[in-house]
């Protein structure tokens, strides 16, 4: 079944999450490339105000990443896959790298190494190896992913064009869940737009909990309600939807 686009009043009496890469901004070749523009802070901007400080990023990247990303904009953010969350006025504590994640490291970097165009990301709780500038290393990754999962006990977690391993008991999903038992979300219906299959869970808990999850890119077996083509869409969606609220 096709689905279509979210009404523009969806956001009314509810709270908006934001997967980042690929929904509010364009997938880049390497983590590190990715271009937030001034635009896009202005219109978050407006929908913090008009939503009541109910808006709320869920990512794959790290809280410190994704604030420094929006700065100087400060939200609840849930990073790590929902290991890390704070919220606008919480500060990061230091945290401690999971037990074997030295090797899981060596082994990813011996990938690298082998493979130009593989790209090694290092996060607080997790590690992540990108094959987006060498698809045809795709299996060669997924091999040294899944046997540094046996070796750490770290869960494997695919995405678009990367492999990641993270701990396990925690999710978009959950991180949702944890937000809306908080205010000021506590009481409203979440709509969570995302990309990835590491957002389904999200889309489910938002369903669970009363709300919609809209899925950005092209149609693919999906727990969303909803769909957007592409970051513009999103854009465009957000602007509408903020108009609505006023």
């Amino acid at each position: 079944m096709s689905l279509g686009p979210p009404p523009s009043t969806l956001l009314r009496g509810g709270s908006l999450f934001l997967d980042f890469d690929g929904t509010l901004v364009q997938l880049a070749e390497r983590p590190d490339a990715v271009q937030v523009e001034q635009t896009l802070l202005d219109l978050l901007s407006r929908l913090q105000l008009s939503m009541g400080g109910r808006v709320a990023l869920l990512s794959g990247r790290a809280v410190a990443d994704i604030r420094s990303w929006l700065h100087p904009l400060r939200f609840p953010v849930a990073g790590s896959h929902g290991l890390e969350r704070v919220h606008v006025d919480t500060e990061l504590a230091a945290v401690g790298r999971p037990a074997k994640m030295e090797q899981a490291i060596t082994l990813f970097e011996e990938v690298a190494a082998a493979h130009p165009g593989v790209l090694v990301e290092d996060k607080p709780f997790g590690l992540a190896l990108h094959y987006r500038l060498a698809p045809s290393a795709e299996l060669v990754c997924r091999d040294a992913a899944e046997r540094a999962a046996q070796v750490t006990g770290l869960e494997l977690q695919p995405g678009k064009m990367v492999f990641e391993l993270k701990p396990s008991g925690s999710s978009k999903g959950l991180a949702l869940e944890q937000f809306m038992e908080e205010e000021p979300f506590m009481g409203t219906r979440p709509v969570f737009l995302g990309d990835d299959l590491t957002d389904e869970n999200g889309f489910a808990a938002a369903r669970r909990l009363g709300g919609a999850g809209v899925l950005v890119g092209p149609e693919r077996p999906t727990t969303a309600g909803y769909r957007l083509p592409d970051v513009s869409a999103v854009h465009h969606w957000l602007r509408d939807a903020c108009e609505s609220l006023a």
